[in-house]
C-alpha cells in the first residue's frame, strides 16, 4: 500500500465497505494470498474479471505462473463502464470520476 501511495483513509475506507460485504477479508501479498485460498478449497480454475488496474496484469501473470499443471487462471471480458479514451486515473475515485462522468451519464 505504501508503494502505490494509498492512504491509511483510504485503507480503512475500503475496509469499512468491505465489512459490509459477503466475503473472506485476507492480508499479505495479494497473489499469494489469492492462490492459498485456492489451494485451502482444493480450487484448480481461478476466474475473475478483468481490471483496468495497472496491477492487475502483474498480479494475473505471477498467478498464472504459480498455478500447477492442469490448473488455470480465466480473465473474463466485461462490458466497459466507458469508453476508454486513453488515460484514465485511477489513484482517486473523485478524480476518475470527474474524467468518466460526461460519458457515463450522458449529457
Amino acid at each position: 500500500l505504501q508503494a502505490w501511495g494509498i492512504s491509511f483513509k483510504r485503507v480503512v475506507f475500503m475496509y469499512e465497505c468491505l465489512l459490509e460485504m459477503p466475503v473472506t477479508i485476507r492480508r499479505g501479498d495479494v497473489a499469494y494470498e489469492i492462490m492459498a485460498f485456492a489451494q485451502e478449497h482444493s480450487a484448480t480454475h481461478i476466474v475473475t474479471t478483468a481490471s483496468a488496474s495497472p496491477r492487475f496484469h502483474h498480479l494475473c501473470k505471477t498467478i498464472s505462473l504459480a498455478m500447477p499443471g492442469g490448473s488455470r487462471l480465466e480473465v473474463l471480458a466485461d462490458e466497459p463502464f466507458i469508453d476508454d479514451e486513453g488515460y484514465v486515473d485511477l489513484k482517486r475515485f473523485s478524480r476518475y470520476w470527474g474524467q468518466v462522468k460526461p460519458r457515463a451519464m450522458g449529457r
